[in-house]
């Protein structure tokens, strides 16, 4: 039974995704009277699940980073659990068999032991091995929040401990593919959330999925009296002398709010706000241009058996890494290849799966006509897998479903501007905006990943909803 939309609401939450129902979680145990609205049918933005055919399809984030065991204190993923009283072994993590970098000639294999990728870096670059030794020791000591002030590039820093060009550009190609808005760069900061959660920490999967993280935080909210509805987009931040001070939904409904939290990114929530704020914060300004094609393909044959054992694996077919926007519909050049099944402990899907993630541009999609659209889709998935074999298997032969999602997916089922994955890369590390009451979290706060959106949801809480009353 749907519950009735409220007048009133001490926080109202847009967007019901990691960071959204997070925020909600910490809010709602310290008995806020806390409501999150999304348009969409399904919670988990752009980490969420579906059925197609009657297969079951996960979409989002290929893996869950900052993965460490069980009682280890002081990180990301144990620091979240405990705020949100939610139980590790809940999770069922499965980690990480092993993945892998790779360009033309060389790759750098890396699991959840850092020790594997630092042998690799010794073998196969050993003249940059003690620089590696002071980039590390010099990261694992850095503070692992969003920086503020004028951003500064990782290639930049990295320059002052390592001289190989393509050592770099390996240890980059997974940072970049996991949560840079920037062609063929990322900030500094951001730069040092990723080297942590991908390399010192690693991938996990949970049993069953996405789903299941959904599943604990949906179900935490609700035990707590949170009000989580669906099918209710939000059309307008109501605000008056630069504050807000609540929300016009889709259906004309009003909710008035001490404060509102929107995980909806820059560019969108600024667009909810009136012209002034539109123009401002315009897309062509302040919008991102990274954004991807991803082709899901069921399989008849376990990949092991095609002689193929790794979880994720970051290709690049040229030289020097390429990550950037590209001027067709897609590229092959660089990539990522995601063997869902190949963690510990899961549960066997309906098929095995192989994602093949490819860079996608931002507007061209938006473009096309229904047949136009279908005939880029089949293409992106003829060209990758051709692209691919020096990667990983041939699994044409063995594909028995397929389905592929663009940025319009994104932008139906995120609102998302061009339907860009990571944001803008103008990011808000306090979460303010240019009016009073108004926060972002998630990717436009600047943490990333399943982790990071929701340390960003929980961080966003404590700062502007539990310390502070609104003005």
């Amino acid at each position: 039974m749907g519950q009735t939309l409220p007048s009133t609401c001490d926080t109202l939450i847009i967007g019901a995704g990691m960071s959204g129902l997070a925020a909600g979680i910490r809010l709602a145990q310290y008995d806020q009277n806390v409501v999150v609205l999304d348009r969409h049918a399904l919670w988990g933005g752009l980490n969420s699940f579906y059925k197609k055919a009657g297969r079951p399809f996960d979409v989002g984030l290929h893996a869950l980073t900052n993965y460490v065991d069980k009682g280890t204190r002081g990180k990301p993923l144990t620091r979240i659990l405990r705020q949100l009283r939610i139980p590790y072994d809940a999770l069922e993590l499965g980690q990480q068999w092993i993945s892998e970098s790779a360009f033309p000639g060389v790759k750098l294999r890396f699991s959840n032991d850092f020790q594997l990728l630092r042998s690799e870096v010794a073998e196969k670059f050993p003249s940059q091995i003690d620089g590696f030794d002071r980039l590390s020791a010099y990261l694992a000591e850095y503070p692992d929040l969003p920086s503020d002030g004028p951003p500064v590039f990782a290639r930049t820093r990295l320059a002052e401990y390592l001289t190989d060009e393509q050592l770099v550009d390996l240890l980059l190609l997974p940072i970049l593919y996991y949560g840079s808005p920037t062609p063929s760069d990322i900030e500094w900061g951001s730069f040092v959330v990723l080297w942590k959660s991908l390399y010192e920490e690693g991938f996990a999967r949970p049993k069953g999925g996405v789903r299941t993280i959904l599943s604990l935080l949906r179900d935490r909210f609700r035990e707590l009296g949170g009000q989580l509805h669906m099918r209710q987009g939000v059309s307008q931040v109501l605000h008056e002398n630069g504050k807000a001070i609540g929300v016009r939904l889709d259906s004309g409904h009003e909710i008035r709010a001490a404060r509102i939290l929107s995980s909806a990114g820059l560019v969108e929530t600024m667009d909810l706000c009136g012209e002034a704020l539109n123009k401002q914060y315009s897309e062509d300004k302040f919008a991102g241009e990274m954004t991807f094609v991803e082709c899901i393909s069921l399989l008849d044959t376990p990949l092991q058996d095609l002689g193929h054992d790794k979880t994720i694996t970051f290709f690049n077919s040229s030289e020097r890494l390429v990550y950037e926007a590209p001027t067709d519909a897609f590229d092959c050049q660089s990539g990522v290849i995601c063997c869902p099944d190949h963690y510990d402990n899961q549960v066997p899907q309906h098929e095995p799966a192989l994602r093949l993630t490819l860079r996608a541009h931002p507007k061209m999609w938006f473009q096309m006509g229904d047949e136009e659209y279908a005939a880029a889709k089949h293409a992106a998935w003829q060209q990758g897998h051709a692209a691919i074999l020096p990667f990983a298997p041939d699994i044409r032969d063995h594909t028995v479903f397929v389905d592929t999602f663009t940025p319009r997916t994104v932008r139906k089922f995120t609102g998302h501007s061009r339907g860009v994955v990571y944001g803008s890369p103008t990011k808000s590390p306090d979460g303010t905006t240019d009016l009073e009451n108004l926060f972002l979290m998630g990717t436009d706060q600047g943490f990333l990943g399943i982790v990071g959106a929701m340390l960003s949801g929980i961080a966003m809480a404590n700062v502007h909803a539990l310390q502070t009353s609104p003005s």
